[in-house]
């Protein structure tokens, strides 16, 4: 569900709005039973709450608290940072080249390497 435009091999995202009133109309929000420590409130009552952002198909969940609202504050904020996060613009990568002192570093590793590969060879026997 993403607008690709492809400027220099560069990807950016549809960008999606991220205060509160525009993820409350963008969002399904679901409730769930979130099991775990927390005794017989948490274990019995929907306080787990998933947010579908619709535009984007990101999913967020909150279960760390007992409180229905409290997850669902937490969960507000969670896709709020994550929208903003994928559609953080970055920065394009600029192709570099190894400089000439670099090179001659490798060329010369590469030399010893070879010369320590041909000193594995066989040893010639005394008796030809």
């Amino acid at each position: 569900m993403e607008e690709i435009a492809n400027t220099n091999n560069h990807v950016q995202a549809e960008r999606h709005p991220t205060d509160r009133d525009s993820l409350e109309r963008d969002c399904d929000v679901e409730f769930f039973v979130a099991g775990g420590p927390g005794g017989q409130h948490r274990n019995k009552v929907e306080t787990g709450v998933r947010l579908t952002h619709r535009p984007s198909g990101l999913i967020v969940t909150a279960t760390e608290r007992r409180s229905q609202s409290a997850n669902r504050e937490a969960a507000f904020e969670r896709m709020a940072e994550k929208l903003e996060a994928r559609q953080k613009v970055r920065k394009p990568r600029r192709a570099t080249k190894p400089t000439f002192a670099a090179k001659q570093v490798r060329i010369k590793e590469k030399k010893i390497i070879g010369e320590r590969k041909k000193a594995r060879g066989k040893i010639k026997s005394s008796e030809d």
